[in-house]
């Protein structure tokens, strides 16, 4: 949906949802605002095949952010946006997964609009909902979760300050983007605020690329898990009984 209504003699940006990574997972808008795109400006956690849909006359200029490793910072890349859209252009900003769901779209957008640059926003899969069908499990179920929470374990200011006591609920499943780094910290704060440590939990490593990999395991035992196997990042955390519904056949295996 629109921001915003266009500006005449000014560019536009869509803010467009990549996906997980699985290119058949792209929305039908995503699509075509990639074939008609003339630059797009575009994150380390897109699928190669995704860019491919853009023309080859357009432009790609990347700015992924890798952990520790950011090409731009943030105000920088927003700035890119705002810069192309006043030199006209038609500008895609591809994200993995939705661009307003720990994607910063909010950002990039408030500044957009603030200069009078109308923003597209198209949707896109989040990893959790990708990982879940990639791995066969449900995020919500009658007999385990009756509720679901997405949160971020990397703060801005690389602190992890969460509601532990809001989190750590029966009958419902935790997905926290971005954790691996703070897996003890998580794991000893849901213990102490209740959550019992045999918990299910589990590990997912770019799930619905043909690299992924989930790591079954429990609350307590998170550390353990991402050091026994060498997690890294991109990895999702999902804690809760769903995940003990997972197809056990994609047991660290890719697709």
């Amino acid at each position: 949906m629109k921001a915003e209504r266009a500006v005449s003699g000014r560019g536009q940006v869509a803010l467009v949802g990549a996906g997980p990574g699985d290119p058949e997972l792209l929305t039908l808008k995503a699509l075509r605002l990639l074939r008609q795109a003339e630059v797009v400006v575009y994150d380390n956690l897109v699928a190669p095949e995704i860019l491919d849909f853009a023309p080859s006359t357009t432009e790609r200029i990347y700015v992924g952010k890798a952990a520790g490793k950011h090409t731009l910072q943030q105000e920088e890349i927003s700035q890119l946006l705002l810069e192309q859209a006043r030199a006209g252009r038609r500008v895609v900003r591809l994200k993995g997964g939705d661009p307003f769901v720990f994607g910063r779209g909010g950002e990039e957008m408030e500044l957009l609009l603030a200069n009078g640059i109308p923003v597209d926003i198209v949707p896109g899969i989040t990893a959790a909902l990708g990982a879940a069908a990639a791995f066969g499990f449900p995020l919500t179920h009658r007999e385990h979760a009756q509720s679901c929470v997405f949160v971020t374990g990397h703060l801005k200011d690389h602190s992890i300050n969460l509601n532990w006591t809001a989190l750590a609920q029966a009958n419902q499943t935790i997905v926290i983007y971005m954790g691996v780094k703070g897996l003890e910290t998580i794991s000893a704060q849901l213990q102490a605020a209740g959550l019992p440590g045999e918990t299910p939990a589990a590990l997912i490593y770019r799930a619905t690329w043909p690299e992924q990999r989930i790591y079954p395991s429990r609350l307590d035992l998170l550390p353990e898990t991402a050091k026994e196997f060498a997690v890294k990042p991109p990895t999702l955390l999902v804690i809760g009984s769903v995940v003990t519904l997972l197809d056990k056949e994609k047991l660290h295996t890719g697709i």
